[in-house]
């Protein structure tokens, strides 16, 4: 029959049909012949009649039969059930191999493999499935996804026998696989994914077609159902063995890492501008408060699932993120991202907190500083770091004017986290320095210094209770990141200071360097109430040192406030700032008049009045929303200008008022200052008023 095959027809038999062949052959290549040569030699036979029908009919388009799946169901699995006998899979994962003729002659496993690599590759784009889905039923049904080295094998010799522009085919059928399979054991579940990876590996080099969103669509619905896989175990198994459940658990870790690092390895191949956009479709899938229904379904799986669906998914995005190079931040670090991100919502562990910082440090570091700051530490000569750095770009400089706020928030917040450990010291430190190293000029610079003192006010002050430890390493933090950044501006009075004050704690307050305090055993204080002002970053020799070197330091004297976001007042979390409110006591010896009765009759008029006002307290709330987005996001020069005319304006117009309206009177009633734009009235005698509502104003 092989020499048969073996002869060039000029015309096709369209008359002839291969079942009987195709059921013959297969059934030889399953011989289990109780003399193990005779087994062989039929195994051998069944095999080469079948790469003999494959070569006798797989060319002729007009007599495709062989490819219909009640020949592939025969066909795969026989060949399949032969290649598990190979002893040495690690040898069978590259391209195509050429056994030698006595090889092929003496291993039905290598002849399987090598006719099973002949039938994929005549393979075309309307059999490619029919050729494929055997090979899940054959491990399916012989258990081979636990351990799964067969079906990684497998599945090496599909992706490197077929033609490249088919992978997508079969990346589709082991997803469509996974779904079938998604109520089965952990560790099936992982086998698959596992194949999925090495397929993807494969792929991934060429084109992959348009199966890049519905692979990670697909991955992250698995990796919801297995957090919610682990979280039910661990509710229905609340009280009984907790081995079985510890065991469970494990194996659903495995699945969710199985999947984390297939996304980041297909995520890290794609080129550019689709990274840019799986990037997005991840992060819109985290669960953040306040955005859309894209985010993964977590409401029954309680905070705890929430949590651990926001770990997995940011473990993902670092990996796909890792080495990305945008040529802008803007690119990098869109809106649409960078909102979700820096979101207060991922701020409520010290995990969620860390993988954040990573993901910011993949984005921002595009000339590879980030290994040479890696630990926080006075770095006694930057130079030696051979830091790499570019011009500032235009696009950059309007990134910070824009977004700068936002990034400086969330350093600041996460400083003030109690459960802030070393490592999220360091991460907050690279943060500091990679912004200065890329996106820094000469206001940014300014404002990372205003961020640097409101961290030091944050251990100083402590409004917020933090322990010694927390307030002692972000003093750390700070001199660590004064040190670095005045050595990259290289401001000699700058670099004074900062080193003066380095010199006193190490000799006073050792426990304010990274150095000392990140140490396992450190002797910490008991409060940090009494230290003196030269152990402090001062903002006053601070602006004298910047401000003779040509830097614009009048905001200095200006505190740095975290802008407050809409999220802030929604959160669980401690809003930063509760309410903000004014003042003024006109009348203090005024406190015993009498009260006003607060009953009101209640009537038409009245409720009608009382509509009326609610509609004009939406008008003002939307007034002062608007006010508070213009103080966050527009550039503080043009707020300062505007601020400037209008104080300029009060001024005219007080002058002009208080000149016509007081009157020499026989006695003053009391004395009061006035402070409008560059003027200052001190000491006015106060007197009747034609205006007294300006007075209360």
């Amino acid at each position: 029959f092989v020499k048969f095959a073996n002869i060039e027809e000029d015309t096709p038999s369209y008359h002839r049909r291969y079942d009987f062949f195709v059921s013959r052959f297969s059934a030889m290549c399953h011989s289990c012949d109780h003399d193990p040569e005779v087994q062989t030699e039929i195994r051998i036979a069944g095999i080469r009649g079948i790469q003999g029908v494959v070569r006798k009919t797989v060319n002729d388009e007009l007599r495709a039969t062989i490819w219909e799946p009640q020949h592939m169901d025969k066909i795969v699995p026989s060949l399949l059930f032969n290649m598990q006998k190979i002893e040495d899979i690690d040898s069978r994962i590259g391209p195509p191999s050429s056994p030698t003729g006595g090889e092929k002659e003496e291993n039905p496993a290598l002849l399987a493999e090598n006719c099973f690599r002949e039938l994929l590759g005549r393979a075309t784009y309307g059999n490619m499935n029919n050729a494929v889905r055997p090979v899940f039923a054959h491990l399916d049904h012989h258990r081979l996804w636990d351990p799964n080295e067969f079906a990684v094998s497998c599945f090496k010799i599909i992706m490197y026998s077929i033609q490249a522009q088919y992978s997508h085919h079969v990346i589709q059928e082991i997803l469509g696989h996974l779904d079938v399979r998604k109520r089965d054991s952990p560790r099936v579940r992982a086998g698959i994914i596992q194949v999925l990876l090495e397929a993807v590996a494969i792929a991934a080099k060429g084109s992959i077609g348009p199966t890049v969103l519905e692979v990670f669509n697909t991955l992250l619905k698995h990796l919801r159902i297995s957090v919610d896989f682990e979280l039910g175990d661990r509710r229905s198994s609340a009280g009984s063995a907790t081995f079985s459940t510890s065991s469970k658990e494990s194996d659903e870790r495995i699945v969710q890492n199985a999947i984390i690092q297939t996304i980041g390895f297909f995520g890290s191949n794609l080129p550019d501008y689709q990274r840019s956009e799986i990037m997005m479709f991840i992060m819109g899938k985290v669960p953040v408060l306040g955005t859309t229904s894209q985010s993964l379904d977590t409401s029954h799986l309680g905070d705890l699932g929430t949590r651990r669906i926001q770990i997995m998914l940011l473990r993902s995005l670092l990996m796909v993120t890792s080495g990305y190079k945008a040529t802008t931040i803007t690119n990098a670090l869109p809106p649409p991202f960078l909102d979700p991100l820096l979101s207060p919502s991922l701020m409520e562990d010290s995990e969620l907190r860390q993988l954040v910082l990573e993901i910011l440090h993949n984005l921002i570091d595009r000339h590879d500083n980030r290994a040479k700051l890696r630990g926080i530490r006075i770095i006694p000569d930057v130079s030696d770091l051979k830091i790499k750095r570019d011009k500032i770009s235009r696009q950059d400089v309007s990134f910070m004017k824009k977004h700068g706020q936002q990034l400086y928030r969330h350093i600041y917040l996460g400083c003030k986290e109690e459960d802030n450990v070393q490592k999220n010291f360091e991460l907050l430190f690279t943060s500091l320095a990679l912004t200065t190293i890329e996106l820094a000029n000469e206001e940014v610079v300014i404002d990372l210094i205003r961020l640097a003192i409101a961290l030091q006010d944050i251990a100083i002050i402590n409004e917020d209770n933090l322990p010694i430890f927390n307030r002692c390493g972000v003093m750390a933090l700070v001199a660590a990141y004064l040190n670095f950044l005045s050595q990259m501006i290289a401001v000699p009075a700058f670099c004074q200071h900062v080193s003066k004050v380095i010199e006193t704690r190490s000799l006073e307050a050792s426990y304010f360097l990274p150095e000392t305090i990140f140490k396992d055993k450190c002797n910490l204080p008991k409060s940090l109430e009494k230290h003196e002002k030269n152990l402090f970053f001062l903002t006053n020799k601070i602006a004298e040192s910047l401000g003779g070197s040509g830097y614009s330091v009048e905001r200095l004297s200006v505190p740095y406030v975290p802008q407050v976001t809409d999220e802030d007042r929604l959160s669980r979390r401690k809003s930063i700032v509760d309410t903000v409110s004014i003042q003024v006591d006109i009348l203090p010896g005024n406190n015993t008049e009498d009260k006003v009765d607060n009953t009101e009759e209640i009537t038409f008029e009245a409720l009608k009045k009382a509509i009326d006002n609610n509609g004009l307290e939406e008008q003002e709330k939307e007034k002062r929303r608007l006010v508070i987005e213009k103080f966050q996001k527009a550039p503080f020069e043009e707020i300062a200008a505007q601020c400037e005319t209008k104080a300029n304006l009060l001024h005219d117009r007080l002058a002009q008022i208080l000149e016509l309206t007081i009157r020499p009177p026989p006695s003053p009633s009391g004395t009061m200052t006035i402070t409008a734009g560059h003027a200052h009235y001190q000491s006015v005698p106060v007197y009747e008023m034609k205006f007294p509502d300006l007075c209360v104003y």
